[in-house]
């Protein structure tokens, strides 16, 4: 008789568990797995954990949008030194630093949240009416749909107080996250029963698309607020991932993309013009001391930028006025000068992130895999211009990861300890937006199987794995199909040989 034969040696490698279907995950530009999008099904407020999982799960406008363009490595423009000595100059001493504004909130609503009338009363021509009969618009407006500044800039008032009161800008942002639009104000007011505005703008969070040339906004530089605005949910995460919105004294009149307006007569000089993009430089060194908030700002201040949007008397980004801020967790802030900012050579509606050839990256296939055993990694990434740079990372897991080479799409992954991995694939070609991809991995202990021959019977003995466990049987390799023998809680069993030749596996579940 010969002697049976364990399949594959004497080490068995059986995984628990099936591989998940490959989904392709929502990544944002700044590499982070978005998961999916919870349906909104009432008024959100932003100062809420409601707001905060709906948005931190919400990709604000596609990654190639002006917003969401890294700009670390943009050349300098020519200029830059001279327009940052005139934004200098036409500011107070105490007030060319870099100012936090506590103004510009939000509300989210459902998809089928009701529209209701409201009146342009100073730029009904620049307004996006929304099937609303001039000068009125058809805006899916809640009942608590804050103004800017609310809750912590109007003291002891209500929200409805609020609402009826005038005086400020009084921006009103509302986004609809499930159909994907923005609708913002200027001038928001509830007179009675019925709101009024300046102007009202809508935005598609899923184009890049902008409103018709010459036309204003909410923001006097035409283009949205709400992805500019430092949110509580990213910088408590430790990163804000979009560009900033950010005020000057005085601008151009001229505007760049992705702006669309102007709003300012001077037309010499080294003013900015709206949409001007200036960055934090990668010299300024933030101190170890400084809160989370502040490092999360500057953070993104050195990636993406701040863009001018408007005319006012700091040199100031808006942050939203959440209750939930840390006492004074941005006071650092106002210690840097305007002089620790450049201005850089910006990118138009063809280039950059938005030019051809963009990399794509694909992880692979979703994978059962042995702890301890290289895996393979079956990534590709596709380019058409500069071969990218390729990079495998950890996204998350229980344990470490060995890369046998992470700067090759088809290398290897060891894993240490039983779980659930989310390993991302990156491909970068300093141009466009860097192309993402994740897999999963569900790495399991391995079975390790022994054989012994005692007469008529096999005895076998393992390890690793988890109970219950299954023994298999098959007369052929490869086989056909494996027959269950018995399915036993112990790591051992005696088995009767019936054929000269016999394989064995054992199912770990």
């Amino acid at each position: 008789m010969k002697h049976p034969v364990v399949t594959g040696g004497l080490v068995l490698l059986i995984l628990s568990g099936i591989c998940r279907s490959a989904v392709a995950e929502r990544i944002n530009q700044e590499g982070r797995i978005l998961g999916p999008l919870p349906v909104v099904t009432n008024a959100i407020l932003f100062n809420t954990n409601n707001a905060d999982a709906v948005v931190s799960a919400l990709q604000i406008f596609p990654v190639t949008n002006p917003w969401n363009e890294c700009i670390s490595n943009r050349p300098v423009l020519s200029n830059s030194t001279a327009m940052i000595a005139q934004i200098i100059m036409d500011l107070h001493t105490n007030r060319a630093v870099l100012t936090p504004e506590f103004e510009m909130n939000y509300v989210l609503v459902p998809d089928n949240q009701p529209l209701v009338a409201i009146q342009f009363v100073t730029y009904p021509d620049d307004s996006d009416l929304n099937g609303g009969t001039y000068p009125y618009g058809l805006y899916p407006i809640p009942a608590n749909m804050p103004i800017e500044s609310w809750p912590v800039g109007t003291g002891s008032q209500t929200l409805y107080q609020w609402q009826t009161n005038s005086g400020g800008d009084r921006h009103s942002i509302v986004v609809q996250p499930g159909a994907g639009f923005i609708f913002e104000t200027w001038e928001a007011q509830l007179v009675g029963t019925n709101w009024q505005a300046a102007n009202g703008a809508i935005f598609n969070l899923n184009t890049n698309g902008l409103r018709p040339a010459g036309l204003t906004s909410g923001d006097a530089a035409g283009f949205p607020m709400f992805p500019a605005l430092v949110r509580y949910d990213e910088a408590e995460r430790g990163m804000v991932e979009h560009a900033c919105r950010l005020v000057v004294a005085k601008s151009l009149k001229a505007y760049i993309y992705p702006a669309t307006h102007y709003a300012s007569s001077l037309t010499s000089g080294n003013y900015p013009a709206m949409g001007q993009r200036l960055r934090l430089k990668s010299t300024f060194v933030v101190p170890s001391g400084w809160t989370r908030e502040e490092k999360a700002v500057l953070a993104g201040l050195k990636k993406y930028g701040a863009m001018v949007a408007d005319n006012g008397n700091y040199f100031s980004i808006s942050v939203t006025p959440d209750n939930r801020w840390p006492a004074g967790c941005f006071n650092d802030l106002t210690s840097i000068s305007a002089t620790n900012f450049e201005v850089i050579q910006t990118t138009g509606p063809n280039e950059g992130p938005r030019s051809p050839g963009a990399p794509v990256a694909n992880a692979g296939p979703d994978q059962a895999v042995p702890v301890g055993v290289p895996a393979p990694l079956q990534g590709v990434v596709a380019f058409s211009n500069t071969p990218p740079v390729v990079q495998w990372k950890l996204y998350s897991g229980p344990g470490t990861v060995t890369f046998g080479n992470p700067a090759l799409t088809n290398t290897t992954a060891t894993f240490s300890a039983p779980g659930v991995y989310t390993l991302e694939l990156s491909a970068a070609d300093g141009v466009h937006a860097m192309a993402y991809d994740a897999v999963v991995f569900t790495a399991t202990s391995a079975v390790n199987l022994s054989l012994a021959i005692s007469g008529t019977n096999v005895q076998l003995n393992w390890t690793g794995g988890t109970a219950p466990f299954v023994v298999q049987e098959s007369g052929a390799l490869p086989a056909a199909a494996w027959n269950n023998v018995t399915t036993t809680s112990l790591q051992n069993v005696s088995l009767p040989l019936k054929n000269a030749t016999e394989f064995f596996r054992v199912q770990s579940h």
